[in-house]
């Protein structure tokens, strides 16, 4: 799944974990079934509350000799069209892999609640998906209250904004607050479609690994473009696939990338270094990072300078 391009592995508990890997309820792929396991000392650093127990996961498939790999692989980004196209493919069942109980034990749920409850005022989704944040988001209700005035949510598929408006019309999201869709690419159109300082918040959940290296540093520029500067209260929050702070486990990301995005994980990098990607976009400050299940995806809230 794009949420963590990771599924179900098994309960980590004391500091040890045995992994297994089965992709058989990801949509659209042949069945895979993988016949390799381990053992592994957790080296997890979570920033604010430390977790003893966690669970993670992986789609991707290999044998034996690949985890002995000397060098990683390198995938190739996802296109714009390849993801649109893509995508259209998987939006009606896409929810149930992004969704539901895994998605809870991984920590996902705990991490939107937190950070989603930071978006303010005007406010940009980008790679908006199926719409599994608009829940999360605090709706305004009157002056002098926190929340969001208004809601903009663009995505490359068409396919994924039709099931977010299902979803939206279900939670009668229009009663509340304004809400639009637009079809985009992040990557290189929110400038042009938004203009300049534009959104109070700017929020990114699990896309930029869909992106590459590249263009998920070409999204941030976009991103960091349409928001406020901080004198203006303006924020991005994101939550993103990174590379685990686990040695074995972030070994294992790298070795195995091409193989995951190829094989099932639509096209997802989930070995990204996003906080460094932030801190080298011109003009970005990185405020607080949060990493969850042993760093296999994390939380960033960022601010523009100017």
């Amino acid at each position: 799944m794009k949420d963590l391009v990771a599924l179900f592995c098994a309960t980590i508990l004391s500091g040890k974990a045995i992994c297994s890997y089965d992709i058989k309820s990801i949509p659209h792929r042949r069945q895979y079934k993988q016949l390799w396991e381990s053992s592994f000392t957790s080296h997890q650093t979570v920033i604010n509350e430390p977790r003893r127990s966690f669970i993670v996961s992986s789609i991707a498939t290999f044998t034996a000799p690949t985890i002995l790999s000397t060098s990683p692989d390198v995938a190739n980004a996802v296109s714009p069209a390849e993801a649109s196209r893509d995508y259209d493919v998987y939006a009606k069942s896409y929810d149930d892999l992004d969704g539901g109980t895994a998605a809870s034990a991984l920590g996902i749920v705990e991490s939107r609640t937190k950070l989603l409850q930071l978006a303010k005022g005007n406010v940009l989704e980008i790679g908006a998906g199926t719409g599994l944040n608009l829940s999360y988001y605090k709706i305004r209700k009157g002056e002098g209250d926190d929340g969001i005035t208004s809601l903009t949510l663009v995505d490359i598929s068409e396919g994924m904004l039709s099931q977010a408006k299902l979803r939206a019309q279900k939670l009668e999201l229009d009663k509340r607050v304004e809400v639009k869709f637009m079809q985009a690419d992040a990557t290189s159109q929110l400038i042009d479609l938004f203009g300049m300082n534009k959104f109070d918040t700017v929020v990114d959940t699990f896309s930029l690994c869909v992106m590459g290296n590249e263009g998920a540093k070409r999204c941030l520029k976009e991103m960091s473009a349409v928001v406020k500067d901080y004198k203006h209260g303006g924020k991005i929050l994101l939550i993103e696939n990174t590379r685990s702070s686990n040695p074995f486990l972030g070994y294992y990301q790298d070795v195995t990338a091409a193989t995951a995005a190829d094989l099932g994980g639509k096209g997802c990098l989930y070995n990204q270094n996003v906080g460094e990607m932030i801190k080298q976009t011109e003009g970005v400050r990185l405020l607080q990072e949060d990493a969850y299940a042993a760093g296999l995806f994390r939380s960033f809230v960022c601010e523009k300078l100017t």
